[in-house]
């Protein structure tokens, strides 16, 4: 991979991050950890990761991420959007080349929508390496808690028989898409919406129009585990009255919702 890449055009940094298992560690290794912190309670924020965090020299994450975790670290704070996410990657790349601990943030659980960022943190140790001539640290991923694992919990969807999708990336999603489409009515659906283009609203809308049954059971849950968490609770009719837009006014729920599409269960005794 390059410094440049485009996510419409690829290539793409999830595909990069899941090219190779992760490799062996040898005595005296200190790789550079992508940390999930769980979906921002706290309270579910793992000893391993709570450990990395606390451990590090260097830090980097959306602001948004790290504001949560900055009073668990001494480390210095990288902290970027969209905008200014790969200047922030590069710098953690040259301190983390210059020998210092190294962790990147992320919320809820890498695997779960955070492989692009995994490939860009990957991308960044590796081309900072590459100009120097030294070989690039390796990264490892510290799986969280993720909002999906909750989801499932409070909509009682056991992950074995439930079809999870995310649309919670930038890039092209006919493929997710497809999935949903083939799944619905047949298993449970664990949906991570993209604000503001693929909210509740306009998926349930698309799974209509796709033959899904009217009155499944549909719950977006927003912000889990938080105070202000809610459950909003519709058919997928009902909630399909709520389609249209890509904005913020758009919508009546916010960015952090886990949309959840029960299939209908019989009770065999």
């Amino acid at each position: 991979m390059t410094d440049d890449y485009d996510l419409e055009l690829g290539p793409d940094p999830a595909t990069f991050a899941a090219e190779s298992p992760e490799v062996d560690l040898e005595e005296g290794d200190d790789p550079v950890h992508a940390v999930g912190i769980g979906p921002g309670n706290l309270e579910y924020l793992t000893p391993r990761g709570e450990r990395a965090i606390r451990e590090a020299d260097v830090l980097v994450g959306f602001s948004t991420v790290v504001e949560f975790v900055e009073e668990r670290t001494d480390a210095d704070l990288l902290t970027c959007g969209y905008k200014d996410e790969a200047e922030a990657l590069s710098a953690f790349g040259e301190r983390v080349a210059d020998g210092e601990t190294g962790v990147a943030v992320a919320m809820g659980d890498p695997n779960h929508s955070g492989y692009q960022f995994v490939g860009k943190v990957e991308n960044a140790v590796e081309c900072v390496a590459d100009r120097r001539g030294d070989e690039p640290r390796s990264v490892r991923v510290v799986p969280g808690i993720s909002s999906l694992q909750v989801a499932a919990s409070r909509v009682r969807t056991p992950m074995e028989d439930t079809e999870f999708v995310t649309l919670h990336k930038s890039g092209d999603l006919e493929a997710d898409m497809d999935r949903l489409a083939t799944a619905v009515g047949e298993r449970h659906l664990l949906v991570l919406p993209r604000p503001f283009d693929r909210m509740p609203g306009d998926l349930a809308a698309f799974l209509l129009e796709n033959g899904a049954d009217p009155d499944l059971e549909a719950l977006v849950l927003e912000k889990l585990t938080l105070a202000d968490e809610e459950i909003h609770r519709f058919t997928l009719e009902g909630l399909a009255e709520h389609a249209g837009g890509s904005g913020t006014e758009d919508t009546p729920f916010s960015d952090l919702v886990v949309l959840a599409v029960r299939r209908p269960v019989h009770r065999t005794d």
